[in-house]
């Protein structure tokens, strides 16, 4: 017996047609953006979607120094000169995707300091595998006091 699908029958004398613009996936931006933190030159995304979680996650990294322009669906981001090694709390709080930021920060300062994140209304997802992943790749870890600290071992 098969199984009742759900259909849409249309009728009418004319064909459809068109072109629909599909917007980029909010959580994949929250992450490329995040990632944009290890590119010291010059990146241009496309089709970004104009969201709350994209803008905030934007105003993260100009927090770290990072220069973002926006033009329609198009983000240009210029993080040569990271000038801080610390995620705003305000903001960090507003949005659970901002915890991507501290492996790039870390990878890119050798230190990166980071609150863990709020915004999420499912309930608390740890940070746990975040944490780790940085320590499986020889970072030092400590969360004190609603932070994160993180430290890249420096060879001689």
């Amino acid at each position: 017996m098969e199984a009742d699908r759900s259909v849409l029958e249309i009728w009418g004398k004319s064909q459809l047609q068109g072109q629909v613009k599909i917007s980029g996936a909010k959580n994949a931006a929250l992450a490329i953006l995040a990632g944009a933190l290890l590119c010291p030159e010059d990146c241009r995304l496309r089709n970004v979607p104009s969201l709350v979680d994209v803008n905030r996650m934007s105003q993260i990294l100009e927090a770290l120094g990072v220069k973002i322009e926006r033009q329609g669906d198009i983000l240009d981001i210029n993080a040569s000169q990271i000038s801080s090694d610390r995620a705003p709390y305000e903001i960090v709080s507003q949005l659970r995707a901002s915890f991507f930021c501290i492996g790039p920060i870390l990878a890119r300062l050798g230190v990166a300091r980071v609150p863990l994140p709020g915004g999420c209304e499912i309930g608390a997802r740890p940070v746990d595998f975040h944490v780790r992943g940085l320590q499986g790749m020889g970072a030092t870890v400590q969360i004190n006091g609603g932070m994160v600290h993180a430290y890249a071992l420096q060879e001689d």
